[in-house]
């Protein structure tokens, strides 16, 4: 028996070179990258000034105090609802912006894609557009193919480690951080994480690139639970671009076809006049004749630019992630043809085929306000006022108390009964205060401090203070010779008056 090999399952990566193009879209993409790596690049370095004994960097993760600090903002570890908060709207805007205008996210705004941009305009500047890159990549190994490769991959690595040093400022002081890692003193970590990000961002944004979107990211395949009918995307009317090529080679091809076949063709070109409008490219629609060639002239200028490699006149595609550079280079070669822009576009399945039948399209607005786009911006708008009104609500003191124990209690020669706490109060002003304690209970007990005669107790600016405090029962009590009571300790603050409490337990010898 002759016995055949079983295909492989893997597929090698074919590299992908987009062509340069400019438009809209392409200019919306660089002032977004501007945008976002400003921010990421420049946030370490902006100062606040929150007093003595505070860290003045506006934006700082402080692990080593537990606390992250974001221009006003403090949150404290026992404050993660924030955090959590904060990720859940980014979920619900993920949602949001997925269901309204499609993977906008991944085109425009996505760390990977802005990485990516950024080291596609490296390589481009220094290996050529397009057509240079890939015969340098089909070229023989040389010294100025190695020149260019080495010149590249140089320009990358720094490029990697701007980023990873970039990333471990905001857990420290950026500027003193920065001479720490020059000079060699700073924590092995930092270097750790430097190293890992400089390594992830060359690897990711220089050779993984469309790989890491394609394979690594989940979100391809969410998207779908997240489209419908309605979402804005790109897309391909091909109504208007069918049948492609050259004028006079389909029009011989169109020739010898049936009358229907015609009648088509006739209903397909009112269509293209219909949808070019006043705005169109003159001559567009200089009036209805027979259409024997579509708008589309297959110059295949939309896959050149697309980082993807797809072609988006195959319909609706995972790896799409609707960056728009199609649509910058299709509406360029239209302009030059003379023919309406918007073979390539933003629409909706909806309107494709009521333009395919002769009808308008909706205005955006319609399809972008509808009940599941309603239903995300409600629910992330009711995430974000519950964040602002807890963070304006929230106590500038907090007071936390643990019951000893071991023992429960200790009876003193006297009879006594006497009970230990530990007290931790929290003081989020940025100064020292001083915080008075006291206690309210149906009965009589008698409240010390440990190494405060006057019940007075001081914490730090920004810090959380701790202090043991006792109370005692007088034998005859009925505290004491009850088995629980219910009891509430309250302080004050000494500056302002504000107070804060908690409740607790007191244990008595039950009978």
């Amino acid at each position: 028996m002759s016995q055949t090999s079983t295909p492989s399952l893997y597929a090698a990566r074919e590299p992908i070179f987009p062509r340069r193009v400019s438009g809209k879209f392409r200019t919306l993409k660089w002032v977004i990258m501007a945008v976002t790596l400003g921010i990421y690049y420049l946030t370490p370095w902006i100062r606040w000034d929150r007093g003595p004994n505070l860290p003045d960097q506006a934006v700082l993760v402080d692990m080593a105090g537990r606390r992250f600090f974001f221009f006003w903002v403090e949150i404290w570890p026992h404050e993660f609802y924030f955090v959590a908060g904060l990720l859940i709207m980014a979920g619900l805007g993920l949602f949001l912006f997925t269901s309204a205008l499609g993977r906008v996210w991944c085109g425009y705004a996505c760390p990977q894609t802005v990485w990516t941009d950024l080291f596609i305009l490296t390589e481009r500047w220094v290996e050529g557009d397009r057509n240079a890159r890939v015969r340098l990549w089909n070229a023989p190994w040389s010294l100025n193919k190695a020149r260019l490769r080495l010149t590249k991959w140089t320009i990358w690595l720094l490029i990697g480690l701007a980023t990873g040093g970039a990333w471990v400022f905001y857990f420290a002081d950026a500027p003193t951080l920065l001479r720490a890692l020059v000079t060699g003193q700073a924590h092995p970590v930092a270097y750790m994480t430097m190293a890992t990000l400089t390594a992830t961002t060359f690897a990711f944004g220089g050779f993984f690139r469309e790989q890491i979107c394609i394979y690594a990211c989940p979100w391809p395949r969410i998207q779908s639970a997240m489209m419908d009918e309605e979402t804005i995307t790109i897309g391909y009317r091909d109504w208007r671009g069918e049948p492609r090529g050259k004028a006079g080679k389909a029009a011989r091809a169109a020739a010898g076809q049936p009358p229907a076949f015609r009648a088509q063709e006739k209903a397909l070109a009112q269509n293209a006049v219909a949808f070019a409008g006043p705005e169109a490219a003159p001559g567009a629609a200089a009036g209805v004749t027979l259409r024997t060639v579509g708008d589309c002239v297959d110059c295949m200028a939309c896959v050149n630019v697309c980082p993807m490699g797809i072609d988006i006149r195959n319909g609706q595609q995972m790896e799409c992630i609707t960056c728009g550079l199609c649509i910058d280079a299709c509406n360029e070669v239209m302009d030059k043809l003379g023919r309406p822009r918007g073979l390539i576009d933003y629409f909706t399945l909806e309107d494709e085929r009521k333009e395919r039948a002769g009808g308008q399209a909706k205005k955006i607005w319609k399809h972008i306000l509808r009940p599941r786009t309603i239903l995300y911006t409600s629910l992330w708008s009711l995430v974000g006022v519950g964040l602002i009104v807890a963070l304006f609500v929230r106590p500038s003191i907090e007071v936390d108390v643990s019951p000893i124990r071991n023992p429960l209690y200790i009876t003193l020669s006297d009879g006594t009964i006497r009970n230990a706490y530990d007290l931790r109060i929290r003081n989020k002003h940025g100064e020292e205060r001083r915080f008075s304690l006291a206690y309210s209970a149906d009965a009589p007990f008698v409240l010390s401090v440990e190494g405060a005669p006057d019940g007075v107790v001081t914490v730090p600016a920004d810090q959380t203070g701790e202090a043991r405090v006792y109370l005692e029962a007088a034998p005859a009590t009925e505290a004491a010779r009850t088995e629980r009571s219910e009891i509430r300790l309250w302080i004050t603050d000494l500056a302002d008056a504000d107070r804060a409490s908690v409740e607790t337990l007191f244990n008595g010898k039950a009978n």
